[in-house]
């Protein structure tokens, strides 16, 4: 097997020595959203140098892996989730160097880097969408998405009645007739997960972050690559409005897992144990596991954990069900109660007292931390900081 030489985190020999493996499984994790975390250059918005800025105080916070939401190339249209090219830093947050000193910074300060990945769509200004609208229909690149003719007799109506989790119709029609699919907002197509290209150009992109030194990945929308065969109505009213609380056909489909498969493969070719890490929302704890099984991914975020209310019968039942579901695949349980889609847990449990709020953010904080696993902090959550 090919073993990729690349920089790691200076601890790894001294934690191999003490006999410590497998970093992941009891770690705590920092979130960093790049925009709002620290400005390195006065011009009023955060980026990569100000976050390089901010690694000691991350080092000294005890934390032992930073994750940076997307510093991609992108238009902005949702925050950097619409990603125009994979390899590239937007200008807003510096540049390929900036991001190579901010892994390299890291390592010396032994902490590890783990990176945003956005493979369920991209954004409409990507030059794989842009050229497919303009070959039209029938293009090959057109394939590398879902287009469709619509329905009604001139082809008025969506292909088929699913909704955006943005609101609205998951179809946009195109000047020539056709319609794509976006399950998210009208500038983020849908990638085709059926065709061979998506899947050797995400390789690709794995490799280049992995070549570059960063330690793993969070996954957004792992559970939404995969759609069912022939995009079947649902034939209900009721959709679903967070990202997967019951079944679809568009979310956890059964073959992301060979996808992941085929990625995990790609990370243990690497030394110093890269990671990735789902954000897979699904309909229970259990279905959360089989993306954890031994060849698959690392760790997945425990939603469940995260949308339990402030009793304490109801948060000792699903700590008590993830250890259960994560033993079964011999995988850490996560816990999590804030991030950048969800108000922020202390005001979440403030129920309109700032200060019952605080008290609350900090006892559910420490109860995290304290259970076994691996933890995830956002950006701000060590002072309590209000949404």
């Amino acid at each position: 097997m090919t073993q990729h030489v690349t920089d790691t985190v200076p601890t790894e020999a001294a934690a191999a020595a003490s006999g410590r493996r497998e970093w992941w499984r009891d770690a705590v994790i920092y979130q960093v959203y790049p925009r709002s975390f620290a400005d390195g250059n006065g011009d009023g918005m955060g980026d990569l140098p100000g976050i390089r800025a901010r690694l000691p105080y991350l080092r000294k916070l005890g934390v032992d892996a930073v994750w940076l939401s997307p510093f991609y190339a992108s238009p902005q249209a949702d925050a950097g989730y619409d990603v125009t090219d994979y390899r590239a830093v937007d200008p807003m947050f510096g540049t390929l160097t900036d991001a190579d000193d901010l892994v390299r910074e890291a390592h010396a300060l032994g902490l590890r880097v783990i990176v945003d990945l956005v493979p369920n769509h991209c954004s409409d200004q990507h030059e794989w969408f842009k050229q497919a609208l303009r070959e039209g229909p029938g293009s090959p690149l057109r394939e590398r998405f879902h287009f469709r003719p619509g329905k009604g007799a001139n082809g008025e109506l969506p292909p088929n009645d699913w909704e955006s989790i943005f609101g609205g119709p998951a179809w946009t029609r195109v000047a020539d007739g056709e319609w794509y699919l976006h399950l998210f907002a009208p500038e983020q197509p849908d990638f085709n997960w059926d065709h061979p290209a998506v899947h050797d150009e995400f390789r690709s992109i794995l490799r280049f972050w992995l070549d570059l030194g960063i330690d793993g990945f969070r996954i957004d929308v792992a559970h939404g690559l995969v759609k069912a065969e022939g995009l079947p109505d649902i034939g209900h009213d009721e959709q679903v409005k967070l990202l997967g609380t019951q079944a679809v056909p568009y979310f956890d489909q059964d073959g992301v897992h060979e996808i992941y498969r085929s990625w995990r493969r790609i990370l243990d070719e690497y030394t110093g144990e890269r990671i990735a890490v789902a954000e897979a929302w699904t309909p229970t704890v259990e279905r959360s596991a089989l993306y954890l099984r031994p060849d698959e991914l690392h760790q997945a975020f425990n939603f469940s954990y995260l949308t339990t209310g402030w009793n304490a019968a109801d948060l000792r039942e699903v700590i008590d069900r993830s250890l259960q579901a994560m033993n079964a695949v011999h995988a850490p349980a996560t816990w999590v109660l804030s991030n950048h889609d969800v108000v922020r847990h202390s005001t979440r449990l403030a129920e309109g007292d700032p200060a019952r709020g605080l008290r609350r953010a900090r006892a559910a904080t420490l109860l995290m931390l304290a259970l076994p696993g691996s933890a995830y902090l956002y950006q701000g959550e060590e002072l309590g900081l209000p949404e």
